[in-house]
């Protein structure tokens, strides 16, 4: 289990990174991506990079 959590937690921080980026229009890719510049998709991506952080944090714990 705490290899799992792990291995979901990474993914989810580096899928709201990417999201958090195309949200602030700082990652333009790609290009015809609904995404970019689209403040709601900075919260988004902060909140499932957030929730990456926890399973991590949980991960590490357990």
């Amino acid at each position: 289990m705490r290899t799992l959590f792990l291995i979901i937690g990474v993914i989810a921080l580096l899928v709201g990174l990417v999201w958090t980026g195309q949200g602030a229009g700082l990652i333009q890719w790609p290009a015809q991506s609904f995404m970019i510049n689209q403040s709601q998709w900075m919260w988004y991506g902060a909140s499932t990079a957030f929730g990456g952080l926890l399973l991590i944090f949980v991960s590490r714990r357990s």
